[in-house]
C-alpha cells in the first residue's frame, strides 16, 4: 500500500501532466527563421491557460550554457524570485543576477481598443492586468517556449522566448497572424505592440525594494535602450526592432508577490523598475523581436533594418545546435529513433544541466579574478533554478547526461575541471554562487567521480585521459589512507571508510536546518564504504593497465570485502545498516531502512551473498519502492515524514526522512 508520500507523488504527476498533450509538430512551411523538423511538441490546452490559479501552477525554463537561464509562469507573473527573462551568470556557471523580471505587452487597435496581455500578481490578491484570459495556447516548441494569445477578429499573436547558447542574451519574438473579420473598419497596419521590461538587478535568491529616489541610469536612442541599477552595475542592453521607439518613463511597480516564495517560508514580494517601453506597429505576418543582453560587445547587428534578419541567423543557430544533439545522440549513443518525443526530449533536456566550467587566469578586474570560458572545462548545474553546480551530482549524472547521449568530449572536460580542482584529496561537494573558493564537505563525491571515469573509459577507450589523471587518483587514496577534512579516513582495524564532523553534512543526505544536520550519518555509510570498495577495485585494475604497482589497493579492497558483510549485516531485520559505529562508537549501529544500501549490490557484486542480496531487494520494494521513485526512509520508522511541504525548515526536516527520490531507481534497477 502506498504512504502518503507516494500518493501525493502520483498525485502531483497527475495535476501537473493534466491538460498537457504530446503531439508532433508539422514540417515547417517555409517561414523565416524555421527549421525543417519532426520533432515533438508539448501543449498546454485552453483550459489550463485560462484558468490563472492553474497557470500561475505551471512554469517554462530556457537556459543558455552559462548557467545564466529565463524562466517564469506560462501566464507571465512570476511566482518566484528567480523567475525572469534574463537571469545571468555573470561569474559562469555562478553569480546568477536577474536583470529582466518579465515583459507586459499591450496591443491597441486604431479605434483605441487596447488589450493587455501581461499578468502581474501584487501582495494584496490583485491580479492587474489579466492578459490570461487572451491567452489560447502554450506550446514547448523543442526546448522554445511559445506563448498563443487570441486578439480581435482572427488576429493571433504569438511569443517564443530562447536564449543564445553561451552567451547572456535572450531574444523574446513576437509575430501577429490572421487578419481582422470581413467588413472590419481596423486597418491592421495601425495595429501596435507596446513592450514594457520590468528590471531589477539582485543576486537570484534575492528581493529588491525600491525607492522612490532610485532610478535606473539610461541611455536610449530610437529602438536601443541601455539600463544600468547604479554605476557600478552591469550595462543590461535592450534592443527592439525592426522601427521599433523606446519611450523612458522610470516607474516602480510596487509589492509583487512571489507566491512560490511565501509557501517555502521566504519574503515574498519585491518591487520592480520599469525603465519605458518599446512601440512597434504591427501588420500580420512581421515578426519583431526585443534582445536583451548582459553582454559588453557591441550590438550593432541588432540595429536598424537588420535587426529581424541577425534575429533569424540566431534562431537558426538555436535550431542547429539542437539538431546536432539530436544527431550526436542518434549516431553514437542511445540509437535515437527520429520520431520518438521522449527521447529526443530528454537529450534536448539534458543539455540545459551541462554548462560551462571557467578557468581562473591571473588577471584581475574590479578587485575580482577573471575567469576564462574554454570548451574542455564543463561541469553540471545541480537543478534549475537555485542550485550552482556540485561534484556529487556531477558524477552521478554524467553517464546520463554526457555519454548515454553522446558527448564524451564534454564527460571528459567535467572530469578534467572536477579533478583540477582536487584538495587534500577531495573534489568539491558545491561551488558557491558567491566566493572563489569551493566547499569540500563531501565523504563521497570523491568517490563518485572514480565511478563517472570508469564509465566514461568504458563508453570511449580514452585511456591516455586514465594516464593523465592517475597521479591525482592516486593521491586522493593516499589522502584517504592517512585521514583528510571532516574526520574523513579508514579504520585500519576493518579498512572501511569513516565521515563526521560536528555540525556538517557529507553525504547526499545532506539537509541542514541552520545549524542542525538533519540526517549526520557520522560513522561509517553504507553506501560511501560500497563507493570505497568499488573505487579500490577500479584503482587496482587501473595500476595494473598502466604497469603501476597496485599492491595497496588490492590489500585495501581485500580487507574492506572481508569486513564489509560482517559490519553492515544487519540479521534481525534483514537489510542493511545504514551507518555504523555511529559518531565513532564500535558497536552502534544504525538500523534506518533506506535506499542506501542498494549500493552494496549495484556497484558491487562480491560484497554479499545472493541471499543478502534477494533480501535487500525485498525490503526496499516492500517497504521504499512507489510509483515515483524509492522513499529516503521506511514509512515504519518513527522519523518519517509523510509529505514534503511546508517552510523552508519543514521540508528540509523531511528532505531526507521520507520524501520520494527518483534517481534511486538506477540502483534498484541494477
Amino acid at each position: 500500500m502506498a504512504s502518503e508520500v507516494g500518493d501525493l507523488a502520483a498525485e502531483n504527476a497527475a495535476r501537473n501532466t493534466r491538460g498537457i498533450y504530446l503531439m508532433v509538430s508539422e514540417q515547417d512551411t517555409g517561414e523565416r527563421g524555421q527549421v525543417p523538423s519532426n520533432a515533438w511538441n508539448l501543449y498546454v490546452e485552453r483550459d489550463s491557460c485560462a484558468n490563472v490559479q492553474v497557470g500561475l501552477d505551471r512554469e517554462w525554463l530556457v537556459t543558455n550554457g552559462l548557467g545564466g537561464y529565463a524562466a517564469g509562469s506560462i501566464e507571465g507573473a512570476t511566482t518566484r524570485s528567480y523567475h525572469g527573462l534574463l537571469v545571468a551568470a555573470l561569474r559562469p556557471p555562478v553569480e546568477r543576477t536577474v536583470l529582466v523580471t518579465k515583459i507586459d505587452e499591450t496591443v491597441t487597435f486604431p479605434d483605441g481598443l487596447m488589450l493587455k496581455l501581461g499578468v502581474n500578481e501584487y501582495q494584496d490578491g490583485t491580479i492587474d492586468p489579466q492578459g490570461y484570459k487572451y491567452l489560447a495556447k502554450v506550446a514547448l516548441e523543442g526546448d522554445i517556449p511559445c506563448f498563443t494569445y487570441e486578439l480581435e477578429g482572427m488576429l493571433t499573436l504569438e511569443k517564443r522566448i530562447w536564449m543564445e547558447y553561451g552567451q547572456n542574451t535572450t531574444y523574446v519574438q513576437y509575430m501577429l497572424h490572421g487578419a481582422f473579420d470581413e467588413g472590419s473598419e481596423r486597418r491592421t497596419d495601425e495595429l501596435t505592440l507596446a513592450l514594457y521590461p520590468f528590471c531589477v538587478y539582485r543576486d537570484h535568491h534575492s528581493a529588491t525594494q525600491g525607492s522612490p529616489d532610485w532610478h535606473f541610469l539610461m541611455e536610449n536612442e530610437g529602438e536601443y535602450c541601455r539600463v544600468r541599477a547604479n554605476e557600478d552595475a552591469i550595462a543590461l542592453t535592450m534592443i527592439a526592432g525592426p522601427s521599433a521607439h523606446f519611450t523612458p518613463t522610470g516607474e516602480w511597480y510596487w509589492n509583487v508577490f512571489h507566491r512560490r516564495e511565501r509557501e517555502r517560508g521566504l519574503p515574498d514580494h519585491e518591487d520592480v523598475y520599469q525603465p519605458g517601453y518599446f512601440r512597434i506597429q504591427l501588420t500580420p505576418g512581421m515578426r519583431t523581436t526585443l534582445v536583451l543582453s548582459a553582454e559588453p560587445e557591441p550590438f550593432g547587428e541588432f540595429v536598424g533594418a537588420h535587426h529581424e534578419d541577425s534575429v533569424t541567423q540566431a534562431l537558426l543557430r538555436h535550431h542547429r545546435r539542437k539538431q546536432q544533439l539530436l544527431a550526436v545522440a542518434n549516431s553514437s549513443a542511445v540509437n535515437l529513433p527520429q520520431q520518438d518525443p521522449v527521447l529526443a526530449r530528454l537529450v534536448v533536456a539534458a543539455d540545459q544541466f551541462n554548462v560551462a566550467r571557467p578557468e581562473q587566469t591571473a588577471g584581475m578586474k574590479k578587485g575580482k579574478p577573471v575567469f576564462r570560458l574554454t570548451p574542455d572545462r564543463k561541469t553540471v548545474i545541480a537543478g534549475y533554478p537555485w542550485f550552482s553546480d556540485w561534484g556529487r551530482d556531477s558524477m552521478i549524472s554524467l553517464p546520463g547526461l554526457l555519454l548515454s547521449t553522446g558527448r564524451y568530449s564534454e564527460a571528459k572536460g567535467l572530469l578534467r575541471a572536477f579533478a583540477s580542482f582536487t584538495q587534500d584529496g577531495l573534489i568539491p561537494n558545491r561551488f558557491p554562487d558567491t566566493g572563489e573558493a569551493p566547499e569540500y564537505n563531501t565523504a563521497d563525491a570523491t568517490l563518485w567521480m572514480f565511478h563517472a571515469l570508469h564509465t566514461y573509459l568504458t563508453a570511449s577507450g580514452d585511456w591516455p585521459l586514465l594516464k593523465e589523471l592517475f597521479p591525482t587518483l592516486s593521491s586522493i587514496i593516499d589522502w584517504h589512507v592517512r585521514g583528510t577534512k571532516y574526520g574523513i579516513g579508514i579504520d585500519p582495524r576493518d579498512g572501511l571508510l569513516h565521515a563526521g564532523a560536528p555540525g556538517v553534512q557529507l553525504t547526499w543526505m545532506d539537509a541542514k536546518v541552520d545549524d542542525l544536520v538533519v540526517t549526520p550519518r557520522r560513522g561509517k555509510p553504507v553506501e560511501v564504504n560500497a563507493l570505497w570498495y568499488n573505487t579500490l577495485s577500479l584503482m587496482e585494475s587501473w595500476a595494473v593497465r598502466l604497469s603501476t604497482d597496485a599492491t595497496l589497493y588490492g590489500q585495501l579492497r581485500s580487507q574492506v570485502r572481508q569486513n564489509f558483510a560482517a559490519r553492515f549485516w544487519y540479521e534481525e531485520g534483514g537489510h542493511l545498516y545504514d551507518v555504523v559505529d555511529v559518531e565513532g562508537t564500535a558497536g552502534k549501529n544504525d538500523a534506518s531502512l533506506r535506499p542506501n544500501q542498494l549500493f552494496a549490490a549495484s556497484l558491487a557484486r562480491d560484497l554479499l551473498t545472493d541471499a543478502q542480496i534477494q533480501a535487500i531487494l525485498q525490503r526496499v520494494t516492500e517497504h521504499l519502492l512507489t510509483p515515483a521513485g524509492l522513499r529516503s526512509l521506511s514509512p515504519d520508522d518513527p522519523k518519517y515524514h509523510p509529505q514534503f511541504k511546508g517552510n523552508r525548515k519543514e521540508r528540509d526536516a523531511a528532505y531526507h526522512q521520507g520524501t520520494v527520490w527518483q534517481w534511486l531507481i538506477g540502483p534498484y534497477i541494477d
